[in-house]
């Protein structure tokens, strides 16, 4: 880098923007920043971003007082356009020139495909880095984009929240430009109520200093590891321990400007309640981080973080309580009322609510529920007693969404109707199944560990997907707003974790029925199937790629049938065991070679009695053999063995083609040694499709 270089600062303030806008946007500015920068040639030697509440900020250090200048060669007319029989230069070319700014004899000439064309050298020396700065500087603000952007005033300008100042420096002196109604300056604001007033930045390194100064600490991540240390020491003196929530981590860092953890304090008897209730009170609705003993029960205390600093702390600490108290009183009340009827008299209530326009109550899905579940023991190998847990599990899977609980905090569905089924006298592994069916939740969730749970996991999300697709409902692009690719991706981690034997298509048409003659179907069962078989493949390759199977060997497998999720990851461990095996790379030759002469073949069977020369004798037996075993070992899924077997077809088949013309002249000859190369390929195939892998040389 030549030239001088000093340091840009844009700080953007607004008002108190949503937690979850912040990362990603600070993320986007940085990324928005680098590309504008190199697009606009002005060498920087780092972009660094700082964000909180109330402001987004961009640093651009070692940023090069002035553009790159450019060279740049135009095209212009073809060469004998530019000039009469005489050299004369044409109106053509003398147009060109004048547009470039460049005298004719600047002119050269080089050939493009066979055809001269004139050219000119065009230079185009850099600007101030302060004049590109005051263009694109409003455009690293409205290139960010948000969930919710909003308008205010008379603004025209789209943002998270109304952008209410402006910082704009480069060096020591001020960008000038003007935003939805707001100057940049130099002047930024502190902590709304501990600082003493406005904050004037004389340069953009003092940025970070001058801002803690205001009680600002702008470094998202010096405020996470604040938060953590200050809540884990008040966990400690408190005599427990908090185990950290990432999530809540986060969102409170993304709360706060200057963090200050304080300890407060609830009445024991609340803890009486499910320690779920609790907890969902505590994080998702005050944003507290609870407190637990060592053995993991909860002490009547929480951590709370302030925006401020220890004064005052103690007023803040008892504000909190109270509203905690509040909100623990109105769930112990809910929980009471929830208990005077067992969960099981709750049932008929969801006649009343709604689980699809299209696809009726959802008192009609617990019906279907059941149907399905009944069809998983079978496929499932669930034996009479699991069956029954299973069943009875369904028919109360949603009751709790009737509860009182449930209604006012809806985050507990699923836990809320464990609790409540083990309090009516439900069998443990059905109380464990109403919590387990909705897992997973979230992508690194837990996932079912019954098998009564397995399946009605498996038997609601199939449903929510199968009725989904039969209505035309499907994801598209972002939008997916029945988290249907959530739901495949959870049903596909059971199959595979499980170790869950299973036809997709079965599966589907199982779910299918449920709804035949019920509702009004828009789509047929075969185009349903076809439909989610590829929408479950979509999800299979990303898993199988987290797993660290190779894509080709994914693609391999899959393309010899994807019916069964457990068996083509079966398949795909058998294919990733043999690659390193240094006879593979001659097996796969081979093999392609012989597919892609198998695609001459016609419906012609092989028939032995044409066989002639000893190496396609040779070749015949060698199939029949692997075959009979190919067979015995996909009938008991021992595919390493199986891709041996194929493996060994290798020498055979490389005298097969050294010595046998395999387009013979005789239509006879020829169309048998391609059946017979036909039989090879779809033996191999029902492994893998080797043609799949990808080869240096291919």
């Amino acid at each position: 880098m030549t030239g001088n270089q000093t340091d840009f600062l844009l700080e953007i303030g607004v008002e108190e923007m949503p937690a979850r806008f912040l990362d990603p946007a600070l993320q986007e500015l940085g990324e928005l920043a680098e590309a504008i920068l190199t697009e606009k040639r002005l060498p920087y030697q780092s972009v660094t971003t700082y964000g909180a509440p109330r402001r987004m900020a961009l640093l651009v250090s070692g940023l090069a007082d002035s553009q790159a200048s450019l060279s740049q060669e135009v095209k212009g007319p073809a060469l004998k356009a530019a000039y009469d029989q005489d050299g004369n230069p044409t109106k053509a070319v003398l147009g060109f020139a004048k547009s470039q700014g460049v005298e004719i004899s600047a002119l050269f000439n080089k050939e493009v495909k066979n055809v001269e064309y004139v050219y000119a050298l065009k230079h185009q020396p850099g600007l101030p880095a302060m004049t590109v700065l005051q263009e694109i500087a409003p455009a690293l603000i409205t290139g960010l984009r948000f969930p919710k952007p909003m308008r205010w005033g008379r603004q025209d300008l789209r943002f998270a929240r109304p952008i209410r100042w402006l910082v704009a420096l480069l060096g020591d002196e001020v960008v000038d430009f003007t935003l939805a109604g707001c100057t940049a300056g130099r002047v930024s604001r502190g902590h709304r109520f501990l600082s003493t007033g406005d904050v004037s930045i004389d340069h953009p390194a003092q940025y970070v200093a001058k801002m803690r100064e205001a009680f600002v600490v702008v470094e998202p991540e010096v405020r996470r590891q604040t938060i953590l240390e200050q809540v884990h020491r008040e966990a400690a003196q408190a005599g427990g321990v908090v185990e950290m929530d990432e999530d809540l981590l986060n969102e409170v860092t993304n709360l706060v400007e200057y963090p200050t953890a304080f300890t407060g304090e609830y009445d024991g008897a609340y803890l009486q309640l499910p320690k779920e209730v609790l907890v969902t009170l505590m994080r998702e609705h005050q944003r507290y981080f609870p407190v637990a003993k060592p053995d993991g029960s909860l002490l009547p205390k929480f951590i709370g973080v302030g925006n401020g600093g220890s004064q005052q702390l103690a007023t803040v600490r008892v504000g909190n309580e109270k509203v905690l108290r509040a909100r623990l009183a109105d769930a112990e009340f809910f929980f009471k009322e929830d208990l005077k009827t067992p969960l099981e008299n709750k049932i008929s209530k969801l006649e009343k609510i709604v689980f699809q326009e299209t696809l009726g109550t959802v008192f009609d899905k617990v019906v279907r529920l059941g149907s399905l579940v009944d069809y998983l023991a079978d496929a499932m190998g669930a034996g009479a007693r699991e069956r029954e847990l299973a069943k009875r599990a369904a028919s109360l899977a949603k009751a709790d969404l009737v509860t009182n609980m449930v209604y006012e905090f809806p985050e507990l569905q699923g836990s809320m109707g464990r609790e409540y089924a083990a309090r009516s006298g439900e069998e443990p592994e059905v109380a464990a199944a109403v919590f387990e069916h909705y897992l997973p939740r979230f992508a690194g969730d837990e996932l079912p560990q019954t098998l009564p749970g397995r399946m009605l996991s498996i038997a609601d999300k199939m449903d929510n997907i199968t009725g989904s697709f039969a209505i035309g409902i499907r994801p598209s692009g972002s939008q997916d707003p029945y988290a249907l690719r959530r739901q495949a991706l959870g049903i596909s981690h059971i199959l595979l974790t499980g170790k869950v034997d299973l036809s997709l298509a079965d599966l589907i048409a199982a779910a299918y029925r449920g709804y035949e003659g019920k509702v009004q179907l828009k789509v047929g069962l075969a185009q349903v199937t076809e439909e989610i078989s590829e929408f479950f493949g979509q999800r299979f390759k990303g898993i199988m790629g987290e797993r660290g199977y190779q894509y080709d060997t994914v693609e391999a497998v899959m393309a010899a049938g994807f019916d069964n999720l457990y068996d083509v990851s079966l398949r795909a461990e058998a294919l990733t065991g043999l690659r390193p095996d240094p006879a593979f790379g001659g097996l796969l030759t081979t093999f392609i070679r012989a597919n892609n002469l198998a695609k001459n073949a016609t419906d012609v069977a092989l028939d032995p009695n044409y066989l002639e020369e000893p190496s396609e004798k040779e070749l015949y037996q060698s199939l029949t053999v692997a075959q009979r075993k190919t067979a015995e070992y996909l009938a008991a899924k021992d595919y390493p063995a199986a891709l041996i077997a194929v493996a060994a077809m290798q020498a055979p088949l490389n005298r097969f083609f050294d010595e046998v013309m395999v387009m013979a002249e005789d239509e006879r000859l020829k169309q048998n040694r391609l059946a017979l190369l036909r039989d090879l390929a779809v033996m191999v195939k029902q492994v893998a499709d080797l043609s799949k892998i990808v080869t240096e040389d291919k």
